[in-house]
């Protein structure tokens, strides 16, 4: 689909994720045992033939360029389009760190109005989903959408997510920010927007001419009257993370089988940086359930409904229930550890019980030893 173009916030929500974004932006967060968030949205692009993409950095983004490594991965280091990084400065002279979303799009304006694609794809870099790009395109040809909002059927988890109410043809009729958490299911905003590359300059240019910061309540709300915002609800799981209490919710849901066939098992896959890394070995005592192990740990203890990334170590005698481990992690001999996040490198000294709740798991910080 050489027709459409994409870009993509790697920050946003650094300040509800607290220690995990310490080091990094929430592009490049480790998810799901082997990835980071990134993946899937280049993932789908790529998938759907759209290998023209730029990324608006904002702090923190050694990783993430460590981690793209200009896109490799995912066949997107290519002569003619591919990645292009752009760094979090207002026109580069000033210094200053773009204030929105509109302030973003204003400092990439020359990019956008180089590229020889129509349409653009502008979304986060939070979520976790398979998504096919092809069809969002069709529907929104099809409703003669000047503006198309990915969406899903969800509760509002945490506070501040984009509440769409929409009418039999799909068009949305209202649109609204929500101050608190609900158990009501309701169509959730996974804030991925297609919309034709002539409209979205013309409406950057106007609202930074006048100003405006905010790409959702300076020109979506504003834009709800013309009847030309279609939704299109994604099928299958799709998971918005924005604070540590999605994070690990979203996480442990991959251990359930069904979820993970509807965002791995597709014909479309989720690509990442490839690491040579030795399998994993199980030792004598090693006990594990209900888990995902990456590549190239050693299991000499109990896991149970937990998700370990690469080269984590279990000793023998420890007890691994309800966490995650990021790469390169130690559990030590008899420790015990539950509902909790370890960074990367993070070790558990021998004999420590570490316990968190399942509402609110523990996180400790990248390379702490406890």
């Amino acid at each position: 689909m050489p027709n459409i173009m994409s870009i993509l916030y790697a920050s946003g929500n650094e300040s509800k994720l607290n220690e995990l974004t310490l080091h990094r932006t929430t592009a490049s967060l480790p998810f799901g045992g082997r990835y980071r968030l990134i993946d899937f949205t280049l993932s789908n692009l790529v998938n759907s033939g759209i290998t023209s993409i730029g990324i608006i950095t904002r702090s923190n983004y050694s990783s993430l360029m460590d981690h793209i490594r200009m896109g490799r991965d995912w066949d997107l280091n290519r002569k003619n389009s591919g990645i292009a990084v752009f760094p979090p400065f207002v026109l580069n002279t000033s210094r200053e760190i773009y204030k929105g979303k509109i302030e973003a799009l204003y400092t990439v304006l020359d990019f956008l109005k180089r590229a020889k694609e129509e349409y653009v794809v502008i979304s986060n870099c939070n979520i976790a989903a398979n998504i096919d790009f092809e069809d969002v395109y069709k529907k929104h040809i099809e409703k003669e959408a000047d503006i198309t909002i990915l969406c899903k059927e969800g509760k509002t988890t945490t506070s501040r997510r984009i509440v769409l109410n929409k009418d039999t043809d799909n068009i949305i009729r209202d649109m609204y920010i929500s101050e608190s958490s609900s158990s009501d299911e309701k169509l959730i905003s996974l804030n991925i927007y297609m919309i034709k590359k002539s409209l979205l300059i013309s409406l950057v240019e106007r609202s930074y001419a006048r100003g405006y910061l905010d790409f959702e309540k300076d020109i979506l709300f504003k834009m709800v009257d013309q009847n030309k915002i279609y939704a299109y609800e994604v099928p299958g799981y799709a998971a918005i993370v924005d604070d540590i209490k999605t994070y690990y919710g979203e996480s442990m849901k991959l251990l359930n089988f069904d979820v993970r066939e509807q965002l791995f098992g597709k014909e479309n896959k989720i690509y990442t940086k490839v690491k040579d890394s030795v399998p994993t070995i199980y030792q004598a005592n090693a006990k594990v359930k209900n888990s995902l192990i990456a590549d190239g740990c050693i299991i000499n203890g109990t896991v149970e409904n937990s998700i370990l990334f690469r080269n984590v170590r279990i000793e023998e005698g420890a007890v691994v229930k309800n966490s995650i481990i990021m790469e390169s992690g130690v559990v030590q001999k008899d420790a015990s550890l539950q509902y909790a996040i370890t960074d990367k490198d993070v070790t558990i000294s021998e004999s420590r019980n570490i316990s968190g709740f399942i509402t609110y798991p523990i996180v400790i910080v990248k390379g702490k030893t406890v």
